[in-house]
């Protein structure tokens, strides 16, 4: 089975009534982070501010996703796992650093929803800076959930060791009212090659070919960067990460492909879709432009069905645990009627 067919089927939405659980996405841009908990059987609700964005996740996914922005006065449904991106404010190590006191951050926003709905397990994702640059600020994100009774684990994950082809690194944040563990590594690696197969060096009349006045600023980046190697899509590796800056916008380090002529074209929508592993039946709406952000900006679906599935198996076992102390409870109590008639 090819890669993408294999993200095909098991990226698909389903509920698992068994587990009957409820995922609160914030900040949930285009659905990445929710399909993949979709795909292990979780109902999500979504909320998010662009409405290019909430179109296409409610164009894929079961769950429904409220185009609105939110404010720490924002109310929601009940839910028992509360996951999502808040945008965190870059703040510098000489600016005012206000935390949690600063309004236009989103992590106020997230421990708010917390507060109110008390889930079961909770995870956010940030970029790698929060783990250095901002670890200040990621320490008072944690202290403020321990301080609600959760026991917290993080580290700084890459995609690629969970079956996305492409290097991309995260701040993954994990929480519940009892220890947990973060998602082990899988032992297979995808290149980009795998992720689009004969896609690469397809093409349509309309495809965006660089011109030679932009060969010559990318040469010029190139120089400037110090780039040993040309930041064209190498088949026979993962990808270097999306954004949406090399996505959408015409810079020096755009995603690429360079054709068996020596041509070189922008990659397309689909193909940037297939190397975050998006499946091909998943439709965005909106501009181009529009459509390269929410991809740039989302959570690679097949690293978030690893993060599910690792919170899927955590409250298994919590309720395989609940199961055998009813068990031993019950056993207990018989064998002390036993005692009790024997006397």
């Amino acid at each position: 089975m090819e890669y993408w067919e294999e993200i095909n089927e098991r990226l698909r939405p389903w509920v698992d009534t068994d587990l009957n659980k409820t995922v609160l996405d914030l900040f949930a841009g285009c659905g990445g982070l929710s399909l993949g908990f979709e795909a292990n059987g979780f109902k999500t609700i979504g909320y998010e501010m662009d409405v290019n964005a909430a179109n296409t996740y409610n164009k894929n996914l079961l769950g429904n996703c409220f185009a609105e922005k939110l404010t720490t006065d924002s109310h929601y449904p009940k839910a028992d796992i509360i996951i999502g991106g808040p945008p965190c404010q870059p703040f510098s190590v000489g600016g005012k650093q206000l935390g949690l006191k600063d309004s236009r951050d989103g992590f106020p926003i997230f421990l708010e929803a917390v507060k109110s709905l008390d889930p079961e397990v909770l995870l956010f994702e940030n970029v790698r800076g929060m783990l250095y640059k901002n670890k200040w600020y990621l320490r008072e994100v944690i202290e403020e959930l321990e301080g609600l009774g959760y026991f917290i684990n993080y580290s700084l994950l890459n995609a690629l060791d969970y079956e996305v082809p492409q290097n991309r690194e995260r701040v993954i944040v994990i929480g519940s009212k009892r220890k947990i563990n973060l998602p082990r590594k899988v032992n297979r690696k995808i290149t980009a090659g795998q992720a689009l197969g004969a896609m690469a060096y397809q093409f349509q009349d309309d495809s965006k070919f660089l011109n030679e006045s932009m060969d010559r600023y990318v040469a010029n980046y190139e120089k400037a960067s110090k780039c040993v190697n040309p930041r064209d899509l190498y088949l026979d590796r993962p990808a270097r990460t999306l954004t949406c800056r090399n996505l959408a916008g015409s810079t020096g380090d755009m995603h690429r492909v360079k054709l068996h002529d020596g041509r070189r074209r922008r990659i397309t929508v689909r193909e940037a879709a297939r190397l975050q592993s998006f499946p091909d039946w998943f439709e965005f709406t909106g501009s181009e432009t529009n459509q390269y952000n929410q991809i740039g900006n989302a959570v690679a679906p097949y690293f978030a069905y690893h993060l599910a599935l690792n919170i899927k198996n955590h409250l298994l076992e919590k309720q395989e645990s609940r199961h055998h102390t009813s068990e031993n409870e019950q056993l207990n109590l018989f064998g002390s009627e036993a005692i009790y008639q024997s006397r």
